[in-house]
């Protein structure tokens, strides 16, 4: 995906992973009962935190990273055929190493 959106300011641009289609135990899922994930790709990132002193504060992220994020955070937008997120740089919970 050739990423067609640039986040402004501290927001970050992810595409979220593919929920899981089956159980631990092997019970496979419908649609109806797949839960959103809550991990994604990097795919842009802003340029950071404005201070009130009007410091740009680079974020801690970049493309590429695989991160989880909050449940119900952020606006989902599509690019091209993709369904993407665009969330606040706060949002992230962590980054998977």
């Amino acid at each position: 995906m050739a990423t067609k959106i640039q986040p402004l300011d501290d927001r970050i641009l992810i595409r979220p992973l593919e929920a899981e289609e089956k159980t631990p135990g092997g019970i496979v899922l419908p649609d109806t009962a797949k839960e959103k994930p809550q991990q994604g790709k990097i795919m842009a990132v802003g340029s950071g935190r404005l201070t009130d002193k009007g410091k740009r504060i680079p974020p801690e992220v970049k493309v590429g990273d695989t991160v989880i994020f909050g449940k119900y955070s952020g606006d989902e937008v599509h690019v091209g055929d993709d369904e993407c997120k665009i969330i606040r740089e706060s949002d992230i919970l962590a980054v998977l190493v």
